[in-house]
């Protein structure tokens, strides 16, 4: 039986945590309460605190899951491109194709939780910018396998601010057909980058 309750916390913890992530990115971290929380998850304040006691325990969890997130999908990338780095970095210029109905409405989850908790100067900050910086090393090991050490760095940081740009722009203007030609864009981009004996 003990066991069993054990699971179910885990289930109940894990159901918060996704549900804390839905809502800091629809919704923003300070526009979300434990009450929106807890009603998204449909249990009591009382049980709720049982598993958190503060919104900055729940960011915590938040980024902890996001970056376990990210980091299972770029292990998914390198399996689906294979030994090819040109494609795995076309995996992460589609990736705004792939999220283009949540980025017209919300921006890019990584880009807005950054972005807001630099406002209010939140210390989670540095942690939330891990998932920017595991994205930046894995794109500038990517232009290091194609040849492109020396500029591999600025390549990605490069690659990471025109993504950036494109979600921040979409959902401003809330346009499909802008990313669809950036994404382009940014693959011509790559194309040319790339070494010809690549």
């Amino acid at each position: 039986p003990e066991e069993g309750c054990g699971e179910m916390a885990r289930a109940t913890r894990d159901q918060i945590v996704g549900e804390a992530d839905r809502l800091f990115y629809e919704q923003g971290f300070e526009h979300t309460s434990f009450a929106d929380i807890a009603a998204a998850v449909g249990i009591s304040r009382g049980n709720f605190y049982h598993h958190f006691k503060t919104k900055d325990e729940i960011l915590t969890a938040v980024i902890d899951r996001r970056l376990e997130a990210t980091r299972a999908l770029l292990v998914a990338w390198e399996s689906e491109a294979g030994d090819s780095p040109a494609a795995r970095i076309r995996c992460f210029i589609r990736i705004l194709i792939a999220n283009r109905a949540k980025i017209l409405r919300h921006g890019c989850p990584v880009g807005t939780l950054t972005a807001e908790l630099a406002k209010i100067d939140h210390p989670a900050l540095s942690d939330a910018g891990r998932l920017f910086a595991l994205f930046r090393d894995w794109l500038a090991r990517q232009f290091a396998a194609l040849g492109l050490g020396p500029d591999a760095d600025r390549l990605a940081l490069h690659l990471i601010a025109r993504s950036q740009g494109i979600a921040t722009l979409a959902n401003a203007l809330g346009d499909a057909e802008f990313v669809e030609r950036e994404v382009a864009d940014l693959t011509r981009w790559l194309d040319r980058t790339v070494p010809a004996s690549a």
